[in-house]
């Protein structure tokens, strides 16, 4: 494939018209026509639905942009790189977040790499699906225990885990009496939690009575003593270091590991780089105490 009429392809896609693009980049409407032509006979495919005073892109047009706009935009980025010898963050850097670390931490993050960087326009995304990285335009991602995928590359960056906590008010139950509980999402059935304590192995009954969407909605309820919470204990270290909850154990599961991954067939540009540089530099441990710091800090 001809990437010089790729190229101009994708410049005329994104400007809506063969005049728009050949004022914008300085360069002869017919000569990009003509790119595009030559595009489309190549593949065998109509790329541009052309009407009298309208070009839309068709179906196959708009996948041929969506797959090839941001890697062209790579391209482009390293060739300047190295023409220049250098490699300052600059550009549009899209990141995908799960929610709590995005509640809990992303917005200080997130305002201290604009600072550092002003050249980077940096776009933040919450959710906790897996997103498809090259088909939704997406940098990086930053995801919990994520699945393997041979196709995206990462590594741990920090690490939390879950205790089962309470406020003060709410006392432990003995044997197998239930406790009302407060869980994300919906509430379902009574559930077991298995906890750790310096006293041994133990069981939570759980009575869900509250569900609710977000961790950080769950321990405010919690504190308010609706209920016992399943927790990061970065969230609630300093109200178990005041008094305000109780630390019935950890929860007797793997810890919770979060990944910063990006595709592996991509090269790394200079801005995931240095967003990668900046995590660590603000969890150098990876610690659940360093998130927690950061939070209340």
């Amino acid at each position: 494939m001809d990437l010089l009429a790729l190229a101009d392809f994708n410049l005329v896609a994104r400007h809506g018209g063969f005049g728009r693009a050949a004022r914008a980049a300085g360069r002869p409407k017919a000569t990009l026509s003509r790119r595009v032509a030559e595009l489309e006979a190549s593949l065998a495919l109509r790329l541009f639905e052309r009407g009298a005073r309208v070009l839309k892109l068709t179906e196959e047009g708009r996948a041929l942009h969506e797959r090839t706009r941001v890697l062209l935009t790579e391209l482009d980025e390293t060739a300047a790189v190295v023409a220049s010898g250098g490699g300052k963050p600059r550009g549009r850097l899209r990141v995908s977040a799960p929610v709590f670390f995005s509640q809990a931490a992303m917005g200080k993050l997130a305002a201290r790499f604009a600072l550092k960087h002003p050249e980077v326009r940096l776009e933040v995304t919450t959710e906790d699906r897996a997103v498809d990285m090259v088909e939704e335009g997406y940098d990086l991602a930053i995801r919990v225990n994520p699945d393997p995928d041979e196709s995206l590359v990462g590594r741990i960056f920090l690490r939390d885990r879950l205790v089962v906590v309470a406020a003060p008010s709410l006392p432990r139950p003995e044997g197998d009496a239930a406790v009302p509980a407060v869980v994300r999402g919906s509430m379902g059935d009574s559930m077991t939690w298995p906890v750790r304590s310096p006293a041994g192995k133990s069981n939570v009954i759980a009575e869900p009575v509250l569900g609710l969407p977000s961790l950080m909605m769950v321990r405010d309820a919690v504190l308010a003593g609706v209920g016992a919470g399943r927790l990061p204990i970065s969230l609630v270290s300093h109200d178990l270091a005041v008094d305000r909850l109780v630390l019935w154990g950890d929860l007797d599961r793997p810890e919770i590991a979060l990944w910063t991954l990006y595709p592996s067939r991509r090269l790394l540009s200079a801005r995931v780089s240095a967003f990668l540089d900046h995590l660590k530099e603000a969890f150098p441990m990876g610690t659940a105490d360093e998130l927690a710091a950061h939070i209340s800090g």
